[in-house]
């Protein structure tokens, strides 16, 4: 999104200690301040955000559950965050894989069916399967840049 021209945040609030009660005042605020969101807490209140800024585009970036779950046990192992307990119930995703892999196929879901009737303000993407400057750049009405699609997991997906 960066070599598009969006100024990005994200990740935000993750050792925030009240963000169950918090996380839309202070999203809201710094929602003010940029074009783009990744990471977390941002695909959680995407309802609330589709609400509150109508007329934004949503991505959604796919991946096997495998994939998934294995890059969370890779990279949080036991460690527990405020907001891996609010997007979970659970802090680490060591010993709760199956909690998180239910979490994440949900969300795939509500996120589709939110969405399902309104193809110009949701695009699916899978990098995995190739996706990157031409399918983002004309959902975005963005010309496509000469410089190759930034991936920076490639490697992980394919464990």
């Amino acid at each position: 999104m960066r070599q598009l021209g969006y100024s990005v945040t994200g990740p935000n609030f993750i050792r925030c200690p009240s963000l169950d009660r918090d996380v839309l005042r202070l999203a809201f605020a710094v929602a003010e301040q940029f074009d783009a969101f990744q990471d977390n807490p941002w695909p959680v209140i995407f309802r609330e955000l589709d609400e509150r800024f109508p007329g934004s585009k949503f991505i959604l970036t796919l991946r096997s559950s495998e994939s998934w779950i294995a890059s969370q046990v890779r990279h949080f192992g036991r460690q527990e965050t405020p907001m891996r307990k609010w997007i979970y119930g659970v802090g680490c995703p060591i010993g709760n894989e199956a909690t998180y892999i239910e979490r994440f196929e949900r969300h795939n879901a509500d996120v589709k069916a939110h969405f399902r009737e309104r193809d110009r303000d949701l695009l699916v993407m899978e990098f995995s399967k190739g996706d990157g400057w031409a399918k983002l750049c004309p959902f975005l009405g963005k010309d496509v840049p000469t410089i190759p699609f930034p991936h920076l997991n490639q490697a992980r997906e394919r464990t």
